[in-house]
């Protein structure tokens, strides 16, 4: 093995195991052996997403797609950063359109698939999304990821029938799958299956609990104070109906909710509690699922805004009286 490709290898291994910084070294290594090397850029665009430098990111995998304008790899991890977390749909979009024109095989056409649905969901492209669905490969898919994957979005436009055999396929291969057991939850649920959705429900939960948490992660007690300014700076539309200084945190919502029916993996939760007098409105104290937000939040420095938009969202669907002319789900402003 050269040394070119010796620096590349060795950066992707660190990728593997974690470790961005030293990723970024070997990509600049390997640029020193070879400045117009695509694959050095794309490496380096990687390593600079995982240290949450998204714009870099970005500039490094459009200048390994100047050097090759037919590099799918970079194409579809520039469309995974646009998606989340810049937001830039339109472009992520563009990126999978250029990506399905070259993809060669159903596990590279299904990449770009799924990376555009996740930008046409975001967009709010409902019909869209669920009409690329329908272009799916039918599978047996070479990756195993891809059988959950093409199952979660078959769900997430309402096709649990097309989702089913797929989501238990995955657990027939792999029974301790916490992302399956989770959407296998949602299926049953849908259908009516109570008491097997609760039990998929809690077999997820307890695998979410024997999964490590991010590097990035808090202490328990430095999230707290982050869940308590999140809910300090919220407009006194929202403030007025939670109870002052009541923050709880936790890892995930407690089994005895969750057979009460709260998701597992919900971000919060508002317990109402009736006011002082007769007068007063009731209010909220309120939990907050610290793995849960990591999850969705990604990284260290979006923990605070995601809370705030689940607070927001919460409060709204608990206490705000929406008008019969106004759709149930609308925001405040």
């Amino acid at each position: 093995m050269d040394q070119f490709s010796a620096h590349l290898d060795r950066g992707w291994d660190l990728v593997q195991r974690g470790d961005a910084l030293a990723a970024e070294q070997s990509a600049r290594r390997a640029l020193e052996l070879d400045a117009q090397s695509p694959e050095a850029f794309n490496l380096l665009g990687y390593a600079a997403a995982m240290q949450g430098e998204f714009e870099d990111a970005i500039e490094y995998y459009r200048t390994a797609l100047s050097l090759d304008d037919t590099y799918l790899e970079a194409m579809l991890n520039a469309a995974e950063v646009y998606i989340h977390p810049i937001g830039d749909f339109d472009s992520a979009v563009d990126m999978c359109e250029q990506a399905l024109e070259l993809a060669e095989n159903d596990d590279e056409v299904v990449d770009a698939q799924l990376l555009m649905f996740d930008a046409l969901m975001a967009k709010g492209e409902f019909d869209a999304a669920k009409a690329l669905t329908r272009r799916f490969p039918a599978g047996p898919f070479e990756n195993p990821n891809h059988t959950f994957l093409v199952g979660r979005a078959l769900y997430e436009v309402s096709e649990t029938d097309r989702a089913l055999p797929l989501v238990e396929s995955v657990l027939a291969a792999q029974p301790k799958h916490s992302e399956a057991l989770y959407y296998l939850g949602l299926i049953r649920d849908e259908h009516g299956e109570a008491a097997q959705a609760t039990e998929a429900f809690l077999r997820s939960r307890e695998l979410d609990l024997e999964l490590l948490p991010p590097p990035w992660a808090m202490s328990r007690e430095a999230f707290e104070l982050k869940a308590k300014a999140a809910a300090a700076s919220l407009s006194p539309e929202y403030k007025q109906f939670l109870r002052e200084g009541e923050v709880y945190v936790s890892d995930v919502p407690g089994v005895e909710v969750v057979v009460d029916g709260v998701d597992p993996r919900a971000l919060l939760l508002l317990d109402g509690v009736p006011g002082d007098g007769p007068d007063d409105p009731p209010k909220a104290r309120v939990f907050v699922y610290q793995r849960n937000v990591e999850r969705i939040a990604g990284l260290m420095d979006e923990l605070e805004q995601e809370i705030v938009a689940a607070l927001e969202r919460e409060i709204t669907l608990a206490f705000v009286e929406v008008p019969p002319s106004q759709p149930a789900d609308r925001g405040l402003n």
